[in-house]
């Protein structure tokens, strides 16, 4: 498939996204450009190990209010975080439990998004109620490596609320792409189950089931009681 690279600008009424190649060894023009887009307050779409993703600075006020809108009604939903590794938990985080340690070093990177207790000038977008933010490193080095140079992103689906969550750049363009500036072209995703959301802080509890099942996790901690 061939796929022009367009500049970000309007023809007739439609506005077109950058769409880039995203492969390894990464083009350092690439790089730049993301990570422009990144501080400039741009919202890109990136693949990731499971579906593509709407990524925006997390520490970016105007981008993430403007991913809000592209999403559409959530509940209070807060998104999502990537982050590089582990190094990147303290811009992020008051504490990583002993608890939470463990489970990294079992399962990241990879599909297991941790909930822990937020700093308190993280963005309420990304923030639950309760004071937590979901947090997981990718499996996926292309993606690593550009959050290296970007600083965590946010990770949600590549979809408005409601849709199917994109598996390739066609899929993305068809939803969201008048709304976004960059698309990275990754090629199609593994799909699958997305990944599982455990709470970590206040309570030790499965909030969504996915591609970590809860038996890999409960041979970690034996009997520890988990809910839904």
């Amino acid at each position: 498939m061939i796929v022009l690279i367009l500049a970000r600008g309007q023809i007739g009424t439609l506005s077109m996204a950058v769409i880039l190649p995203f492969h390894i060894p990464l083009s350092p023009q690439v790089i730049e450009q993301a990570v422009g887009c990144v501080q400039s307050g741009g919202v890109l779409a990136i693949p990731t190990d499971s579906f593509y993703a709407l990524a925006v600075g997390a520490f970016q006020p105007t981008a993430l209010e403007r991913l809000l809108a592209i999403k559409g009604h959530r509940d209070h939903k807060p998104f999502p975080v990537l982050i590089a590794d582990h190094s990147q938990l303290e811009q992020l985080v008051e504490d990583v439990p002993e608890i939470a340690k463990k489970l990294i070093q079992e399962f990241w990177p990879g599909l297991l998004t941790l909930v822990l207790k937020a700093k308190p000038n993280i963005s309420p977008v990304l923030m639950s109620e309760q004071g937590t933010i979901g947090l997981r490193q990718p499996n996926d080095p292309r993606v690593c490596q550009l959050l290296k140079q970007t600083g965590p992103l946010t990770g949600t689906s590549a979809n408005r609320t409601g849709h199917p969550p994109a598996q390739s750049v066609e899929e993305v363009i068809q939803q969201v792409e008048s709304a976004i500036d960059l698309i990275l072209d990754g090629g199609p995703t593994p799909g699958g189950q997305p990944s599982t959301v455990l709470q970590v802080e206040p309570v030790f509890r499965i909030i969504r089931q996915g591609a970590i099942p809860r038996l890999a996790i409960q041979n970690i901690f034996g009997n520890r009681l988990m809910s839904d």
